[in-house]
């Protein structure tokens, strides 16, 4: 074989697997049609517990870090501006729709190393769980100021919890 038919080979084969992707993901999201959409945040979120700047990673199903939520604008890495506020987080992501997490579906907030295809260091990321209609969901973010990005959420845990 010469150059030309192995770079049309090579070509051919870089197409079928860009395909196979496209279509492994519309599958993904055609299983996934069932999840609920996120809430339509409130006009009146209260009082703010605190503003933040970081890297929205992705949405997983509860303990299974490979199993990426892939609707309601949830599917891809974004840059995010997160709002944590007396009734809730409210998340913009850039290029999707905004999500807001109403304070009484936050369960918890912990620090991980990894999820889907990003490893970062020891607990460089922080998961929020939350319910997403009546599916549990991990949401990993990269924040600029990780410590006051958790501590605004447990701060918000214990507003839930009285």
């Amino acid at each position: 074989m010469d150059r030309p038919q192995l770079m049309a080979i090579v070509i051919a084969l870089m197409v079928v697997l860009l395909v196979l992707m496209y279509l492994g993901w519309r599958a993904r999201r055609r299983r996934q049609s069932g999840i609920a959409a996120p809430a339509v945040a409130p006009t009146e979120r209260g009082a703010e517990i605190g503003s933040f700047e970081g890297k929205y990673v992705a949405t997983t199903a509860s303990g299974d870090p490979y199993d990426r939520v892939a609707v309601h604008g949830l599917g891809f890495r974004a840059s995010a501006s997160v709002s944590v506020a007396e009734k809730g987080i409210l998340l913009e992501l850039v290029g999707a729709p905004d999500v807001w997490i109403p304070r009484g579906d936050v369960r918890g907030i912990r620090t991980a190393t990894w999820t889907i295809d990003r490893v970062v260091e020891q607990e460089g990321l922080d998961l929020v769980e939350w319910m997403l209609g009546d599916k549990q969901v991990d949401s990993y973010f990269r924040m600029e100021e990780p410590a006051r990005f958790e501590n605004a959420v447990h701060d918000l845990l214990e507003r839930k919890a009285s």
